[in-house]
């Protein structure tokens, strides 16, 4: 590891101990937490670290070098990971694949609560395709926010832009499913979509989960706050944050991200995203440091984050 240039505050005992006992109740999987970690933190840096590196990053977690390897080698295998030699080291770069499936997933754990909408809905029918290919549909529908009304047959409220020409030409269903945006007529004397809520997707489990991270988290955050960012160290503040986005990550992708006006009043994961957003704030500047500090690519130096990396959370100073 390379140590930073610049003197830096001492690690919090308080919140050293809040890691230890968190690790120890509820340990990350070694491959699950790497694909946290690349998509929060090394794909705005151009996706690219030589393996040593993300071994010393990966330590303070508790995950021991064999299981990096064995979890990247087999990230690789399924086509997340490219892996380059240079010299006796190794070199992880995001495929283009996994560059899509990471911006797919990510760029929905940084964006706001969906506020305002314009009551039209977006449906799917999955017609003239295989078996193979509905459950495939279903699953990447799934990850945008659609909740199943029927056999074969998918809607979330409207969104631009749509995910679906880009899911369906992905799968080979471009011309085979039908795509059409609709909305409630009270007239018809119908049900209306926004009554299927409850039907189609499972908020209850979802909010009982945001409340099980608020409560989680809720105590070592509100030490950061009083303290300020500042008094603590780089490697307290991304492993903190690494766990934050680990745990936030797991509720989100399960949430269907549905606008205000189809949930309940108290839903919890509006306080979620605050909480995730005020800590990412406050610790970035630290947290990127121990990335530097920690990290190299095959010229020695990772480039600076994105542009896109500022614009998460509504904006980073």
């Amino acid at each position: 590891m390379r140590s930073a240039a610049r003197s830096e505050p001492p690690p919090d005992p308080q919140v050293h101990r809040w890691i230890r006992r968190e690790l120890a109740s509820s340990p990350p999987r070694a491959s699950s937490l790497i694909i946290t970690v690349w998509g929060d933190a090394i794909a705005p840096h151009g996706g690219a670290v030589m393996l040593a590196g993300l071994i010393d990053l990966l330590t303070p977690f508790g995950i021991n070098e064999r299981l990096v390897r064995t979890s990247v080698f087999r990230l690789a295998r399924e086509r997340w990971l490219s892996a380059r030699p240079i010299g006796r080291q190794s070199l992880y770069r995001l495929t283009r694949d996994g560059a899509r499936r990471f911006e797919q997933a990510y760029r929905r754990i940084y964006a706001p609560p969906v506020e305002r909408w314009d009551d039209t809905w977006e449906i799917v029918v999955a017609n003239g395709s295989t078996a193979a290919q509905r459950k495939a549909l279903r699953l990447e529908l799934g990850w945008e926010g659609f909740g199943t009304l029927a056999p074969g047959v998918y809607a979330r409220p409207s969104q631009a832009p749509s995910a679906v020409p880009r899911i369906a030409a992905a799968l080979g269903l471009s011309g085979r499913i039908v795509v059409a945006r609709a909305s409630d007529d009270a007239t018809l004397g119908a049900t209306s979509l926004a009554s299927a809520v409850p039907r189609a997707w499972d908020l209850a489990e979802v909010a009982a989960d945001y409340r099980r991270f608020l409560v989680r988290f809720g105590s070592v955050i509100q030490r950061f706050r009083r303290t300020g960012g500042a008094a603590h160290g780089p490697g307290q503040s991304f492993v903190v944050r690494t766990l934050l986005i680990h745990a936030y990550r797991r509720v989100l992708l399960r949430d269907p991200q549905l606008p205000a006006a189809l949930l309940p009043l108290d839903w919890p994961g509006a306080a979620a995203y605050a909480l995730c957003r005020d800590f990412y704030r406050l610790t970035h500047r630290a947290a990127e440091r121990h990335l530097v500090a920690t990290l190299t690519n095959e010229r020695g130096v990772l480039p600076p984050a994105s542009s896109d990396f500022y614009r998460r959370f509504d904006g980073l100073d």
